[in-house]
């Protein structure tokens, strides 16, 4: 059984040591910090849908090449009242992002935040991002290796799933709209996630491809002072039959 205690206490040590070394490294460089926002119609993530209407805050600190941030969600329609809040760190260094993310899902009232046990609402994932210099193409990889993240075996036993979505994702602009179009796929089975009818019961033991999105975004000006970012995103996750059409708003 994974302690996830001792995992966190070592990547806080980690990345601790990383924090110094990269401001070491770029002793003249500029921290810098982020605060925004997104409102979208529905909250749509790797060809899943999560949540109906949202708001999505984030935040981020930056420092050379290390980056620290949060990021949350809370439906605000209808009776869905899951909140989401995610705490990350990264390292870039030349083409390559190393990341570890942790995703924390739960509705509201459980107060179950420093539960880490198998059973958690948090899910621990690795990922790693390459953009190529020449050709405006991202690949990207990631892992969950920790956390309530497992599939029911054919002896009907609980077993780590290692849920891992990769996706390669293509940018470019028509006129003054920016574009990305992006395929994902999950290349084993992952059956408590993305392609799954439910939470553990099905899924694939290969390959399949659950994420097609067309994202199109655009900068409004309001004044002087004053844009606002605004998007859409058409996708389908072909192993699932779902299609989604998301409109968002960037504060």
């Amino acid at each position: 059984m994974i302690d996830m205690k001792k995992i966190i206490i070592v990547i806080a040590l980690f990345f601790s040591s990383t924090i110094v070394w990269a401001d070491e490294e770029n002793a003249d460089g500029k921290p810098e910090f982020s605060l925004g926002a997104d409102f979208v119609s529905s909250y749509v993530w790797r060809g899943m849908h999560l949540a109906g209407t949202s708001i999505q805050p984030a935040m981020n600190f930056t420092v050379g090449g290390f980056s620290i941030g949060a990021w949350g969600s809370v439906g605000i329609s209808g009776f869905n009242w899951d909140k989401e809040v995610d705490l990350t760190v990264s390292y870039s260094f030349g083409n390559f992002t190393a990341g570890l993310f942790n995703y924390w899902v739960s509705e509201e009232g459980n107060y179950n935040y420093f539960n880490f046990s198998e059973s958690t609402d948090h899910l621990l994932e690795v990922n790693l991002l390459y953009s190529f210099d020449s050709f405006p193409l991202t690949l990207g990889w990631n892992t969950i290796f920790a956390g309530n993240d497992h599939y029911l075996d054919k002896n009907n036993k609980s077993k780590r799933a290692y849920s891992t979505y990769i996706e390669a994702a293509y940018a470019f602009s028509v006129k003054e709209v920016n574009l990305e179009a992006a395929v994902g796929a999950s290349p084993w089975k992952s059956s408590t996630l993305y392609t799954s009818d439910g939470w553990g019961l099905t899924g694939t033991d290969k390959i399949a491809v659950v994420n097609i999105a067309l994202t199109a975004s655009k900068d409004i000006k309001i004044n002087d002072k004053l844009s606002l970012g605004v998007f859409g995103q058409l996708a389908f996750n072909p192993s699932k039959e779902d299609a989604f059409f998301v409109l968002g708003i960037k504060f």
